[in-house]
């Protein structure tokens, strides 16, 4: 079994906005890629457990050309909030990066 890190080249997130996360999923190559989302480790189902938010507010799409899944959740406190731990969301990628891969 291999961990998500070692089919990517890049694993971040980032705000989308003061109320939402966004993570780039880079693939080394497509068929990394298609393992990863064939195994059914990324998937809202997957996300929403990951970051304890509901499955339907989970936006989730891969780009081909790119070799990039894209994945929006909704924060659970607003950027800036004083109940933030990261103003930024640069860190909030970490479980993903040793995501175990079938």
């Amino acid at each position: 079994m291999r961990e998500l890190w070692q089919l990517t080249r890049l694993i971040r997130s980032k705000n989308a906005g003061p109320f939402a996360i966004t993570f780039d999923i880079m693939f080394k190559d497509m068929e990394g890629m298609r393992q990863a989302l064939a195994s059914g480790a990324i998937s809202a189902e997957a996300i929403s457990r990951i970051y304890g938010v509901d499955p339907r507010q989970v936006r989730l799409f891969g780009v081909e050309d790119l070799l990039t899944v894209k994945i929006s959740i909704p924060r659970k406190v607003f950027s800036g909030d004083v109940a933030d731990t990261d103003v930024y969301g640069c860190q909030f990628h970490g479980p993903l990066v040793k995501l175990p891969i079938p």
